[in-house]
């Protein structure tokens, strides 16, 4: 009996790598792809995996493996490609040696992200195949798929995810691995060495790959017509979509006749018009970007798209009723009269304390990509830009540049361990040699926090759990000529007082290595005794609402009318944070007995 079970679209990747005979799988963690990996690891047996520096590294990695003849599969969030792109623009050219399968994992209404990109762009820009599954029995099963093009063309292959195809359910049929024997790896100069006179003829030869892919995406049954006769205003309508979109285009008009692209790049355009010519009129349901809908009307397909579905945010099914239908629905759920829930960092953060300390102080800030980012919701509000993985130390070196020296002595770039690892060394290599005065902050908890506490070589210890060096922060730092470094404990108020007051008056680049384990990493083997405010020698002074801390909300007025603080102890962690114990002036904060 075939064995059937319930599993995420990242869960099913997982599972189809192992039973497409991959041999080697890198990532960076990244929403919505981080659990990839994660479910890879549980194949560790048959499959090499681990946590590369960051997504660049990934690919290269991903694409010396395919060179020595593995099948190969690397998964990134959408921006985790913006990142990777210099390797993957070279790798369409040398092709492949072992299948090799890029995981985008793109984000419709920025659940986690900093932008909505659609990363079936990059198929195109790279000339490369891009595969687009609806449902989990897809995701594991285009993986294979994915190899066997790859192979079969000699092309890296995208395979994109969006984050409800990642994150939700369907049933997936099992089946057992086949063992796919690494190929002969022979040095190949003229193929993989992409000097101008080489990546001239290679060039050449990506583009009559293109062609014979495109005359394969036209006969795949990855693409496939499901027949129907629905009607909207007399005419027979005929729906084209991929990925996702198409459950939410199938469930809003489940009796239209609809293409479903499994392999939309390279464009299938004659199927797409022959599909075009058996109905009366033509809709395009896609998220986001009008991709499929742009090369139809390129080819004077017409058709209906992004004047009536959104280019912007998520699709849902609703959407896609209302805004193609015209008939507008009910949800099945008020959801108005909900409490707002902000986002804000966890009771006992390690990050609390710099961010309180920096806003008393009143520097300026720059922050990155990780927990640490929400930051800059108050009260604490220190962190003025985000932009991308690593930024934070390069932006705060072009702000005092801008403004001058005293405004760089002023000013701390924050940045997390995991991130530092990812893209802070240049940063940091072009405050030192460029002579900045800004203070880089490194965030160091211990893990990649954000995306659930992914290892990083910063960490000591591999995604395979094998030990492994752990990046020394001062000794680079120091090698760069930085000579203020600092070590803080995250969670010593006095301490990060004493030092970010002494990072003011000081020339030149500084470090500052914020020491403090993420909370959420030792926090169930922890015996917590609460901390609890004594009403009678609280004074209202609001002191310790300024640290932000969830635990601690307004009590009872006392006889000004002024709200004292109470803490709840099924949020307080007691001394393994202690920072409101620190910041109160009259001792009312004290530990329960």
């Amino acid at each position: 009996m075939t064995e059937k079970i319930l599993l995420s679209g990242n869960e099913a990747v997982a599972r189809g790598a192992f039973e497409a005979g991959v041999r080697v799988a890198t990532a960076y963690p990244g929403t919505p792809s981080t659990e990839i990996l994660e479910n890879v690891v549980k194949y560790k047996d048959h499959i090499y995996c681990e946590w590369s520096p960051n997504e660049k590294v990934a690919v290269e990695v991903g694409l010396g493996a395919s060179f020595g003849g593995a099948r190969t599969l690397t998964a990134m969030k959408h921006v985790g490609v913006n990142v990777a792109a210099d390797p993957l623009f070279s790798f369409a050219y040398t092709g492949v040696n072992g299948g090799y399968v890029l995981i985008s994992a793109d984000d419709p209404g920025m659940h986690s992200s900093q932008n909505e990109q659609d990363n079936r762009r990059y198929a195109e820009f790279m000339k490369i195949a891009l595969l687009e599954p609806s449902s989990s029995q897809e995701a594991k099963d285009m993986v294979a798929q994915g190899m066997e093009i790859s192979e079969q063309f000699g092309t890296p292959v995208i395979l994109r995810m969006s984050t409800r195809l990642c994150h939700s359910l369907g049933l997936v049929e099992l089946k057992d691995r086949v063992e796919v024997p690494v190929k002969d790896y022979t040095p190949d100069f003229k193929q993989r060495v992409v000097i101008p006179a080489h990546a001239r003829v290679l060039h050449v030869k990506l583009e009559d790959r293109l062609l014979k892919l495109k005359e394969f995406a036209e006969k795949t049954p990855l693409n496939f017509v499901i027949d129907g006769d629905f009607k909207f205003e007399g005419k027979r309508i005929g729906i084209i979509s991929s990925g996702i979109s198409f459950q939410y285009a199938r469930e809003a008009f489940p009796t239209a006749r609809f293409l479903k692209l499994g392999m939309s790049f390279p464009f299938p355009i004659e199927l797409c018009r022959e599909f075009a010519e058996s109905v009366d009129e033509l809709w395009v349901v896609e998220e986001n970007e009008p991709f499929i809908e742009e090369k139809l009307k390129a080819e004077g397909i017409a058709c209906i798209g992004k004047e009536r579905i959104p280019l912007t945010n998520e699709l849902s099914q609703k959407i896609v009723r209302e805004s193609m239908g015209g008939e507008k629905t009910t949800a099945k759920f008020d959801i108005s009269d909900l409490p707002p829930r902000p986002p804000v960092l966890c009771p006992g953060c390690p990050h609390r304390g710099i961010f309180y300390v920096g806003k008393k102080l009143k520097f300026n800030s720059t922050t990155d990509i990780g927990c640490y980012t929400l930051g800059m919701m108050p009260p604490l509000e220190m962190g003025e830009t985000c932009i991308c993985m690593g930024a934070s130390i390069g932006v705060a070196q072009g702000l005092e540049k801008a403004r001058g020296a005293e405004f760089g002595k002023n000013t701390l770039a924050f940045i997390g361990d995991s991130t530092f690892i990812h893209s802070g060394f240049t940063g940091l290599a072009e405050m030192a040699y460029n002579k900045g005065n800004s203070t880089t902050v490194i965030l160091d908890n211990s893990i990649t926090a954000m995306t659930g506490h992914q290892e990083h070589p910063g960490t000591g210890t591999t995604l395979m759990g094998e030990p492994a060096p752990k990046v020394d922060y001062r000794k680079l730092a120091e090698s760069m000529g930085i000579e203020h470094v600092f070590d803080t404990d995250a969670f010593n108020i006095e301490e990060l007082t004493e030092v970010l007051k002494k990072v003011k008056t000081l020339d030149g680049p500084k470090v500052i290595i914020n020491r403090g384990r993420c909370i959420l990493l030792d926090i169930k083997k922890m015996k917590i005794t609460p901390f609890r405010v004594d009403p009678d020698k609280c004074i209202a002074c609001g002191q310790c609402f300024k640290l932000g801390c969830p635990a601690i909300n307004t009590g009872e007025p006392n006889d000004k009318g002024k709200k004292r603080a109470k803490i709840n102890p099924l949020f307080c962690v007691g001394e393994a944070c202690a920072m409101c114990y620190q910041v109160c002036p009259t001792g009312a904060i004290e530990l329960s007995e």
